[in-house]
């Protein structure tokens, strides 16, 4: 946005930032709060707080410096109002898993590592955040932010101090922190109509089984060489040997194909083309084929059936079912993406695709985030600091999506204002 533009919507925005930064208990805090997101709205390639300062007239970047990097506000009541502003608004088909790394230079600033970074395509000194997102073809917002700490971070003391990483924050992998950000948001009264994730995340069958074992129910994007069961492979119990001893249990006799043998097997005449969502060259349509199948392997959790039967340790040997998608484009030698899904058996599978593909709004999030809002123009340090900074530019794109959704007034002369010239009847 231009100079003209942010002056224009000031006012709604002194009401935004009134309402949502309502926490935050001094008056002169929430005043420096309207300046950093004004600062992150108006036009400039870098967000960093001296460039902000430097192009408002009321920007003073010892303030904003101290407001970002030294302040002591809690970022969660704030974080928790966006929530609460923005879930109704959007009405969101799902909540998207990912992540988003940066890279940086150095080795102070919270969290960084070489580690893989997916802006670079490789590994390099980084950055990772994990982040939960509202999404639906039209709209999203981000809901919640993780930074991630690596193992090496754990134990040195030194960084930890230097960038004010508390005590109680340690080493926790990616989908645990998603998993955390699910259980915040579920204490605050919320709970997503469908999980949705990249294969980073949906390949993890821990994840999945914790996803269930909550009640929610997902649609996760899986790797080719997760392993399955066809839904009619049965589990068959070795004879028993003598008439002493435990009855043997029962468990599959094969080993489980992959999803993509399973996908190759069901040949194209099992493939549907789908349409799920227009796009700005038109329709974006392909081929997708949906089965039940039984998810395995070593990481899969065997379930206990009965109270009876986890008193003996007993499992009758039946993996749970779930909803394989499989997309295979025109043109394409084999199938190319694979999801599971634990949504019900009578799921049409156009609601599958549609869910599938909501990922995309995540992707046009991050391009906005970072290159629009300076979500990687942060250059402080500190934990406090960035997670200071990423509450700010959550709340300057959730502003800026209130706008955009918002019904426009029609304009001066439009027929909606014009007197009407038709003659009333006699």
């Amino acid at each position: 946005m231009d100079a003209h533009a942010v002056n224009r919507v000031r006012a709604k925005l002194a009401l935004f930032v009134a309402d949502v930064f309502a926490s935050v208990p001094r008056k002169d805090q929430r005043a420096k709060g309207d300046c950093y997101l004004r600062g992150l709205m108006l036009d400039g390639r870098r967000k960093s707080i001296q460039a902000m300062a430097s192009r408002l007239p009321d920007g003073n970047e010892q303030n904003l410096q101290q407001f970002v990097n030294q302040s002591t506000w809690d970022p969660v009541p704030v974080q928790r109002r966006i929530c609460e502003r923005m879930l109704p608004l959007i009405g969101p088909a799902a909540w998207v898993i990912d992540d988003v790394s940066v890279p940086k230079d150095g080795c102070m600033s919270a969290g960084v590592a070489p580690q893989y970074c997916g802006a670079l395509g490789k590994r390099a000194n980084c950055q990772v955040a994990v982040s939960v997102h509202a999404a639906t073809d039209i709209a999203s917002c981000p809901l919640q932010w993780r930074l991630f700490l690596p193992e090496e971070w754990a134990s040195d003391t030194v960084r930890r101090g230097l960038a004010r990483v508390p005590s109680e924050i340690t080493h926790r992998e990616k989908w645990r922190l998603a998993l955390d950000m699910l259980d915040a948001l579920a204490g605050w009264g919320m709970k997503p109509p469908v999980v949705v994730a990249d294969a980073a995340y949906g390949t993890n069958a821990h994840l999945r089984t914790a996803l269930s074992e909550r009640g929610l129910v997902y649609v996760l994007a899986v790797r080719s060489d997760v392993s399955a069961h066809s839904f009619e492979t049965k589990p068959i119990a070795p004879a028993r040997k003598g008439a002493v001893g435990c009855w043997p249990q029962p468990r599959y006799r094969y080993p489980a194909p992959s999803v993509a043998a399973l996908a190759a097997g069901l040949g194209q005449e099992a493939f549907t083309s789908l349409t799920w969502r227009q796009g700005s060259r038109g329709e974006l349509r392909s081929r997708f084929a949906a089965v039940r199948v039984r998810p395995a392997g070593k990481t899969v959790e065997r379930p206990i059936r009965s109270a009876a039967s986890a008193e003996q340790g007993w499992w009758d040997g039946t993996l749970p079912d779930c909803w394989l998608l499989v997309e295979w484009p025109d043109g394409a030698e084999a199938p190319t993406d694979y999801w599971l899904s634990n949504l019900p058996a009578d799921t049409p599978i156009a609601d599958l695709v549609r869910l599938a593909k909501v990922r995309w709004r995540i992707e046009h999030d991050y391009r906005e985030l970072k290159h629009g809002l300076g979500l990687d123009h942060f250059e402080g340090r500190s934990w406090p600091g960035w997670h200071h900074h990423v509450t700010l530019v959550t709340a300057a794109h959730a502003f800026l999506t209130e706008q955009r959704l918002a019904p426009k007034a029609p304009a001066p002369g439009s027929l909606s204002t014009r007197p009407s010239t038709l003659s009333r009847p006699s």
